[in-house]
């Protein structure tokens, strides 16, 4: 979409718009078949919805785009969201204009194979919960609803829903160790003693000491997390992760070191942080390869697609069904096999995390790939 559009369809969304700008908006929106193609099936899918129910509630509007993004494109699933206090116009606006990275099939090439849909139970998305072993060694359990407060020493947690805020005394040399581990199907989001923000992915583990003391803040990492480090130039923050060292002052970075994916990758988002012996800008992407112990750094890093778990999100592009069902696999917590006569495809787009699994699949099973599910195991046809 080009700026000047995407910059509209912004102020449109806030309210922003003149008269004028509307109607240069709605004008571009109507410039091309795609648009007006689904632009009349989102305008009879709104019609029925709005129909039913006057507001839109965010679980409708998580099924309703399920139900849409089997019909526009057998190549790309992408997310649309929609949001309650938009009139359906509005969200019709919303919705072209993340249409719009969409490659849609000319009808004659979409498939015709009747779409059946697997029978799956409604597995819940993943949720805010982790597991805190402290320095004594005793653990507790955390959750989206819990709220309490837990002393070890001279520092005092607060745990709040779904994150975690030390408070340290200054001046304090007592040190001790907190693992903080959060099961497959969880996520968490810690406030370090030095202000540094982490949110950790699903069946990933931080451990980090109760107060930075020396020349250095290191803190060790499993699986997946999002920091954002407060500066410190005279104590540089250190993430040790496998066989990768990530050094930084202060920035916003993404570490990705699941031992079942094929490399750990440091993504920079801003500020400058330094991998083993490389030194990464803004955008780029270090990425240590398991297979041959070769580190190799990638320019133009998709940041979006890195940090979209983050945000709410799972993000591919041109994807391997297994890339996908891995992340798919920790956030729902179920277990995945394969028939070894798999025929290899390749997925992209955006697709919510909020979605029970059954929506997920069913999305996937509109793109050409085929589940049986029992229990909590699925095999991929």
């Amino acid at each position: 979409m080009p700026q000047q559009e995407e910059d509209l369809l912004q102020r449109y969304l806030e309210g922003k718009c003149t008269p004028e700008e509307v109607l240069t908006l709605m004008q571009w929106l109507e410039g091309t078949d795609a648009h007006r193609s689904l632009l009349r099936r989102m305008q009879s899918e709104f019609q029925r919805t709005m129909a039913e129910q006057h507001q839109i509630s965010p679980v409708q509007s998580d099924r309703i785009e399920a139900r849409l993004l089997q019909d526009i494109s057998t190549v790309k699933i992408v997310r649309m969201k929609i949001y309650r206090r938009w009139i359906a116009a509005a969200a019709i606006v919303a919705i072209l204009a993340a249409a719009s990275t969409v490659f849609l099939l000319k009808e004659k090439e979409r498939s015709t194979v009747p779409l059946v849909k697997t029978e799956v139970p409604d597995v819940a998305p993943g949720t805010n919960k982790a597991v805190l072993t402290l320095a004594n060694g005793s653990t507790l359990t955390l959750d989206s609803a819990g709220n309490q407060v837990i002393k070890q020493g001279a520092t005092v947690v607060h745990q709040k829903n779904g994150q975690l805020q030390y408070d340290t005394e200054r001046n304090s040399t007592a040190v001790g160790y907190n693992i903080l581990t959060v099961p497959r199907g969880g996520q968490f989001h810690v406030v370090l003693p030095d202000g540094s923000k982490v949110w950790l992915n699903a069946a990933s583990s931080l451990k980090y000491p109760t107060a930075f003391t020396g020349n250095e803040r290191l803190v060790e990492l499993q699986g997946q997390g999002y920091f954002e480090v407060t500066k410190n130039a005279e104590q540089p923050f250190i993430v040790k992760v496998e066989e990768m060292t990530v050094k930084v002052l202060g920035t916003s970075f993404d570490v990705m070191a699941y031992k079942d994916e094929k490399a750990i990758n440091t993504t920079l988002i801003e500020g400058a942080v330094k991998v083993n012996d490389q030194l990464l800008k803004p955008g780029q992407q270090a990425s240590l390869d398991n297979a041959n112990g070769c580190m190799y750094v990638y320019n133009n890093a998709d940041i979006q697609q890195v940090i979209a778990w983050k945000t709410g999100f799972f993000e591919f592009d041109n994807a391997k069904l297994a890339d996908i069902m891995r992340q798919v696999s920790r956030w729902y917590d179920i277990d995945i096999t394969y028939n070894a006569n798999t025929e290899p495809k390749l997925f992209g787009g955006r697709i919510s995390r909020n979605l029970p699994l059954s929506e997920i699949l069913h999305m996937l099973e509109a793109n050409g790939a085929k589940f049986n599910m029992k229990g909590r195991s699925l095999s991929i046809e």
